[in-house]
This record gives structure tokens, C-alpha cells and sequence, in this order.
């Protein structure tokens, strides 16, 4: 067996052990919590480190506790799950008309400064989120939208507008230049070549940027309690979850069953839209 030979089936065995164990340590922990929330609370007391469930401990009650409404003894998850997807869909809209024609702006016109803007958009996250906190929190009191989702809403843009432009810029400057030509020569306007040409050809990077903002709200936890913590009506999944967590009377079964709702709707996203997720992260990345 030649060097090159021994090479391409070791590196190709270590290809797969590395697969294998980076899926295990990404699987397990979701796969536990997933466990424990179809289990009873005595069951897990018993035996907290059996890794799997009988039939006949199998439940659903932890779920039925969790989605039920606070005012028939539940946890009211089902409210919060429509407030957290209102939520986010209102940040993606909201960041998504900010953000395109920022970063069409800044891959297609020549201005002072414009080299440097994207680096300047990405220097935001070296600020910790609580500078913006307390400002954000007095001016949307000031403006009445303290504890509603519409406020919420345009408070995660501050967010989000930062590298969703960084993201979609570097699509745009993927784009030809010259269709853009010949789309002004038949007489349409910026604008019209904007709706009509360049943003079906940069759907691929929309769906992505799309996708992280809406992960990013849905997940934000700081933001939605200094803006919802007066009005539970309103709260979004991640407080109900962490409520469930400070709650001395509320099973961990039921916490994980929390913990799973939460989840399931973000994973079910990516898969549906992987390939256009893919697509849109790594485009741009060929400069030849």
C-alpha cells in the first residue's frame, strides 16, 4: 500500500469518527432533554440516569401542562409561541426593509467612507447588548410602546440590521453588474431594478439572512424582559421558559417539555429551508 493509498483511507476513517462524535455531542443533550420531557416526574426521581423510556412511562401530560392556558392550571406556552412568532416576524420585515437597500447601497454606490462601513456595521457587536439596553427601554417609554410586541419588534432591528447588511452586501456584490445595465437601458428605474432584477436573483441570501434574524428574535431573552416583564400577556416563550425554571413548584419534566417547544420550531425552520440557508451563507464567497 502506497503512502497516498494509507493517507486517503485514514483521513477518510477519521472523516467519518469526527462526524460521528461531533454529532453525538450536538444530538445528546437535545436528545435528553427530548427524553425527560415524555417522562414522569417519578419516573426520572428514580432513575435520572436511564437513558431511555418504557411504554408504559411514556407521557404526553408534561406537553398538555405546558400549552395549556394559565387560566386551567397550565403554563400558557401555546399564547407565547404566537407572541414570540409575531415577534420575530415582525423583526425580519422590519430589518428586511431596512437592511436591503442598506446593502445594496453599500455594494453598489461610491461614497466616502464606504470600504470601511461594513466593518463599521460588524463594530456594534463588540458593545455589549446592555449599553443599548437602558436608552432603548427610557426613549420606548417615553413613546408608549413599552410592553407591547410592536416595540419589541423595532428594538430587535438594532440587532439584526448590523450583519444582515453585512450578510446580503456580499450577495449583491456577487450580482453582475451588467444585468443591472441592461435592465436601466430598457428603461427601468433603481428602484425597478431592485424589485424586478437584483432581489429574485438574490432570494438564496434573503431566505438565509431571513432565517438568522428570525433565529435571532426568537431566541432573545435581555430585550424581552426589560420590555415585557410588565405585561405577561404578551411574553414570548423565552420568558415563559425561564419562568418555568425559577419556579420551585414546576417539574424539570415539564421544563425540558418548555425547553422542547421552544425548540422545535427554529429546527423545523432551518430543515424546511437548508439548502436556500446554504446557499445564501456561502455565496459570495468566490471572488474569480
Amino acid at each position: 500500500m502506497s503512502r497516498a493509498q494509507f493517507e486517503e483511507r485514514l483521513f477518510g476513517v477519521l472523516r467519518w469518527v469526527v462526524i460521528a462524535f461531533l454529532a453525538v455531542i450536538t444530538l445528546a443533550p437535545f436528545y435528553y432533554m427530548l427524553l425527560l420531557s415524555v417522562k414522569p416526574i417519578d419516573a426520572l426521581l428514580l432513575d435520572p440516569g436511564r437513558l431511555w423510556v418504557s411504554a408504559q412511562e411514556f407521557t404526553l401530560s408534561t406537553y398538555e401542562e405546558v400549552l395549556k392556558p394559565t387560566s386551567e392550571g397550565g403554563q400558557g406556552f401555546l399564547g407565547m409561541l404566537s407572541n414570540s412568532a409575531l415577534a420575530s416576524i415582525g423583526a425580519v420585515v422590519l430589518t428586511m426593509l431596512a437592511a436591503i437597500p442598506g446593502s445594496y447601497a453599500v455594494s453598489r454606490l461610491r461614497f466616502f467612507g464606504g470600504r470601511h462601513l461594513s466593518a463599521l456595521f460588524l463594530a456594534v457587536y463588540l458593545f455589549p447588548a446592555t449599553l443599548l439596553a437602558v436608552p432603548l427601554f427610557v426613549m420606548f417609554a417615553r413613546m408608549g410602546l413599552q410592553g407591547s410586541l410592536v416595540g419589541l419588534a423595532i428594538v430587535y432591528i438594532a440587532q439584526t440590521v448590523p450583519v444582515s447588511i453585512y450578510m446580503m452586501r456580499n450577495y449583491f456584490a456577487t450580482i453582475p453588474y451588467s444585468i443591472e445595465e441592461a435592465a436601466a437601458l430598457d428603461g427601468c428605474s433603481r428602484l425597478q431594478t431592485i424589485r424586478k432584477v437584483v432581489l429574485p436573483l438574490a432570494a438564496p441570501s434573503l431566505m438565509a439572512t431571513g432565517l438568522y434574524i428570525f433565529m435571532i428574535a426568537w431566541n432573545e431573552f435581555l430585550f424581552a424582559l426589560l420590555f415585557l416583564a410588565a405585561t405577561p400577556e404578551n411574553w414570548t416563550v423565552s420568558l415563559g421558559l425561564q419562568q418555568l425554571a425559577n419556579g420551585i413548584e414546576v417539574s424539570k419534566t415539564v421544563l425540558m417539555a418548555g425547553s422542547v417547544v421552544l425548540t422545535i420550531p427554529v429546527v423545523v425552520l432551518f430543515l424546511a429551508a437548508e439548502r436556500l440557508l446554504t446557499e445564501g451563507l456561502t455565496s459570495g464567497a468566490d471572488k474569480s
